[in-house]
């Protein structure tokens, strides 16, 4: 009984382990570097200027995250540099802005459908 005992931790941690690969096994063929490095390559670099209470802020974190979408979160009542960026370069006295590809579309105030068509026409200049 001790034996069996002893054994079961080692089995859950296992278990946890095996599962825990396959939840992340990238396609066949594609390492865990590629998987990764192919997403991150799929959408430009995407700024998001927010505050922890804002409501549109939270939507925008939770579709960028909800979504696989890597982003820079600056939070501008945190990061004093942050607001001078929002204020001064982007001219904009409120949250949520979102910067993508290296200033080339601002958006301000979070709609899914104009964030992907902002995208979509980066991606389609390259």
């Amino acid at each position: 009984m001790k034996k069996i005992s002893a054994l079961i931790p080692l089995l859950m941690l296992s278990l946890a382990a095996v599962s825990g690969q396959a939840a992340e096994a990238p396609a066949a063929g594609q390492s865990k570097i590629d998987a990764v490095a192919t997403k991150q390559q799929a959408y430009p670099k995407v700024v998001l200027y927010s505050v922890a209470w804002c409501p549109h802020c939270k939507e925008a974190k939770e579709y960028f995250t909800r979504n696989n979408i890597p982003f820079i979160n600056k939070d501008v009542e945190l990061d004093e540099k942050a607001m001078d960026e929002l204020t001064k370069t982007y001219k904009s006295q409120g949250v949520p802005v979102i910067v993508i590809g290296d200033d080339k579309k601002v958006l301000k105030g979070f709609n899914p459908e104009l964030f992907e068509k902002a995208v979509k026409d980066i991606q389609s200049k390259k």
